[in-house]
């Protein structure tokens, strides 16, 4: 009830229900930025741009989800399209050349306890974007593929597989991290 009447009055651009909202989301859309872009100033940036276009499409906010899933997905989509616009393009796979990959119910993405959160996190931003994206995405986010192949614009069968993919090299590089090799 409370969330909702905020959201009619900043529809009305009423600017102290915006600043409401702002500060009830920012720090959240923050992180999930920061997974996206290494710069904080960077991230910053693209809380705010994405704030604005919130606020500026307010109006097609319908609840179907969740006001902050729905901010979430604006910082994601602002997220990939500062870094496509720096030149970091995302290397579109060619549709014939993928396969559909399933996984097993029982794979699990377990590591050994001898490497930690930073060394995971290292190791995503080491991937190649094509997978890191899919991975950021499915692991961090908890987005499905359906959800994925909508924000990235590639087909679930490419969100499988650069899942997979992107699996087989984050285990081969947090193995060296187990191994001591580092990467």
């Amino acid at each position: 009830m409370f969330q909702s009447s905020i959201i009619e009055k900043c529809k009305q651009n009423d600017r102290k229900a915006q600043m409401q909202l702002y500060n009830q989301y920012c720090q959240g859309m923050y992180i999930v930025a920061k997974r996206f872009l290494k710069q904080d100033a960077e991230a910053e940036d693209m809380v705010q741009e994405a704030f604005i276009k919130a606020f500026s499409k307010l109006h097609q906010y319908q609840a179907e989800v969740t006001f902050g899933a729905w901010l979430k997905r604006i910082v994601i989509n602002t997220c990939i399209d500062a870094l496509k616009s720096k030149n970091q393009q995302m290397v579109a796979l060619e549709e014939v050349h993928l396969k559909v990959v399933d996984t097993d119910e029982n794979d699990k993405w377990l590591v050994d306890d001898a490497v930690t959160l930073d060394d995971i996190k290292e190791a995503i931003l080491k991937l190649p974007e094509k997978y890191r994206y899919v991975v950021m995405l499915y692991i961090m986010e908890g987005y499905d593929h359906q959800e994925i192949s909508e924000i990235l614009k590639i087909s679930e069968v490419a969100s499988r597989t650069q899942l997979y993919r992107g699996k087989l090299q984050l285990q081969e590089r947090l193995n060296q991290v187990k191994n001591g090799t580092r990467y």
